[in-house]
């Protein structure tokens, strides 16, 4: 998830010179992932939609967290029109009336979204580690304990990213309960590098060697292997032999008060359409929404080799959001972040 930098670039450029007329432009924040390198989805379908409805497209990124901050801030002067973001952060920005209500065209082919949301593409938290370095991943979260990875493993900070939320969730669930959990997650504070609002940024300084693991999600680390090549994504096993990962979806949803919400629904329906999602897995490599939609690309089939094995649970993200702030402060007073 791109630094906080680039995203105040991009929006002093925009408070200083608007580019377009507001009946031409639709912004958004999104969660990073979808629009990293060369050619990247949202990239190739940004440049198709105004190709077909002459609404140029203003894109602000940062860390799921940061994006639903950064439209919180401005509630009572909206800037963005769409917001995308993973769980459980989308949930809090319709739990703090961020979100207006929009059913999309497509929202009866889509299962999993609300009056105020709708998934956009499928995703799961997943680990990397450096090929280059390790012969192979470490094999359960307690081989992370080991003293040689002292200083090599990072991963994202709960409450901020939601890849750094989904560890915490995720270890909880591995260890069967939060005591145990955030036993485990205060020893492995003897090898973590220390807090990080990006996940995205971690996946270079695995490729480098910097860090040996760190955390991210399958759609993310899988489209950045490209230019990291010695990333590979694993799954460690927790005490009772098995290997999970929660869902990580991308929502996308509609600001309330949008300055241009007219344009904003127009760029929601644009990337639920049929055409827009049978490029999803392609290249993406995230898994479809629409439930007319079925991959057989080569990139979809990498996707499900590499989740073999692997049980996917889904949390209350209702109870997530509930418990977050708790659960964010015993993270904060176990590690010492």
């Amino acid at each position: 998830m791109k630094s906080l930098l680039s995203v105040l670039l991009v929006s002093a450029a925009m408070a200083a010179t608007p580019a377009f007329a507001a009946s031409d432009v639709v912004t958004i924040y999104a969660a990073d992932g979808l629009h990293d390198g060369k050619g990247s989805w949202l990239e190739t379908q940004f440049d198709a939609f105004t190709k077909a409805t002459g609404i140029k497209v203003q894109y602000v990124e940062a860390g799921s967290g940061g994006v639903v901050e950064r439209v919180a801030k401005e509630k009572s002067n909206p800037q963005a029109d769409v917001l995308v973001t993973l769980p459980p952060f989308i949930q809090r920005a319709q739990a703090e009336g961020l979100l207006q209500k929009f059913t999309p065209a497509a929202a009866a082919q889509i299962a999993g979204g609300s009056d105020f949301y709708q998934p956009l593409v499928g995703n799961y938290l997943s680990f990397i580690y450096d090929s280059a370095v390790l012969k192979s991943p470490p094999a359960t979260y307690n081989d992370l304990l080991d003293p040689r990875f002292k200083g090599k493993i990072q991963y994202s900070t709960p409450g901020q990213a939601g890849d750094g939320t989904a560890v915490m969730l995720q270890v909880i669930h591995s260890y069967g309960g939060k005591d145990a959990g955030f036993a485990f997650l205060k020893k492995l504070q003897a090898n973590n590098v220390g807090p990080s609002a990006s996940t995205g940024k971690l996946t270079a300084l695995v490729n480098k060697g910097e860090l040996y693991v760190a955390n991210g999600d399958v759609q993310m680390n899988m489209s950045q292997m490209a230019d990291d090549p010695n990333i590979r994504v694993f799954w460690p096993a927790g005490p009772n032999g098995e290997r999970s990962a929660l869902p990580l979806p991308y929502y996308v949803g509609l600001v309330t008060g949008a300055p241009d919400a007219e344009n904003g629904k127009k760029l929601i329906d644009f990337l639920l359409s049929k055409e827009a999602q049978e490029t999803v897995s392609s290249i993406a490599i995230g898994v479809p929404v629409r439930k007319d939609v079925t991959p057989a690309d080569a990139n979809y089939a990498r996707l499900q080799e590499a989740l073999k094995g692997v049980t996917v649970w889904t949390p209350d993200w209702a109870e997530v959001l509930r418990s977050l702030p708790a659960d964010v402060k015993r993270w904060h007073e176990v590690t010492g972040s």
